[in-house]
């Protein structure tokens, strides 16, 4: 399986860069980035206004998903949640409404400036069933077989070692959790200079995998696939995003994945 492997990039690099650019996502949403964000984002792709009514403006404000997948991590009172790279809490707190407060939903960042900021919000706004914390994907700091399912939006493209992501997600979820995922996949494989630029890397397409070693990766991470769909409503930016999507056919999905 050809994955894009950390050797092609600088893993340092990379995470300085992935961290700049969501630092600046979190601080200042206002400003230009290659990808689109906000509420407006997040009602296009899918997620029920009626919901989003009810959770930190904030945390919308910072939202740079890209596709809605909630429908399909099933998330029922009690259980727990896992939510793989969650910015600024916007997933998290959705998640939380579904749980209520007899369950739990622990957010992962790595970004200093995105958990002060979900961190912030979470007490400010009242759910006490959600806490974040920092690790980065490859290495979780949790429990084996301790979560109902998993979440992430658009992030596990931003990894540089994708297949190390899924295992961890099916080493903490339990017999039967669900992986539920938007990412960014491509349907070609991305050249050397696309890969080996840690600047694309952190603007969601440089790590992009192509889509059928995507999912293979997820299946021989131990985990069942029962659902693929793709998110025509996302789209980038930026020329150059713009641009990498017509040649490589850079895309989202949004997907569901059992763990057997």
């Amino acid at each position: 399986m050809n994955d894009t492997a950390t050797a092609t990039v600088n893993l340092e690099d990379l995470r300085s860069k992935v961290k700049a650019m969501y630092t600046e996502v979190a601080e200042s949403p206002e400003g230009n980035f290659h990808f689109e964000m906000g509420r407006v984002l997040a009602e296009r792709l899918g997620y029920p206004a009626s919901e989003l009514d009810h959770i930190p403006v904030e945390s919308m404000e910072s939202f740079a998903g890209v596709g809605f997948h909630l429908d399909l991590a099933r998330i029922q009172s009690g259980d727990s949640v896992l939510d793989l790279g969650s910015g600024s809490g916007m997933d998290s707190f959705l998640a939380a409404i579904r749980t209520g407060t007899a369950g739990k939903v622990v957010g992962i960042d790595m970004t200093d400036s995105q958990l002060k900021k979900a961190q912030a919000l979470q007490a400010r706004h009242g759910f006490p069933q959600v806490s974040f914390r920092k690790s980065y994907l490859e290495e979780l700091s949790v429990e084996d077989d301790s979560y109902d399912a998993a979440i992430s939006n658009g992030v596990i493209n931003l990894c540089p070692d994708k297949a190390s992501v899924f295992k961890e997600c099916h080493r903490v979820l339990k017999i039967g959790g669900r992986l539920a995922i938007s990412d960014i996949v491509t349907e070609v494989q991305l050249p050397p200079n696309v890969v080996c630029n840690a600047s694309l890397w952190a603007a969601c397409i440089g790590g992009a995998m192509q889509m059928e070693n995507y999912l293979q990766a997820i299946t021989e991470a131990g985990f069942r696939m029962e659902t693929v769909r793709e998110n025509p409503e996302y789209r980038f930016l930026s020329k150059s995003a713009v641009g990498a999507t017509r040649q490589y056919g850079v895309k989202s999905v949004s997907l569901l994945a059992v763990k057997v």
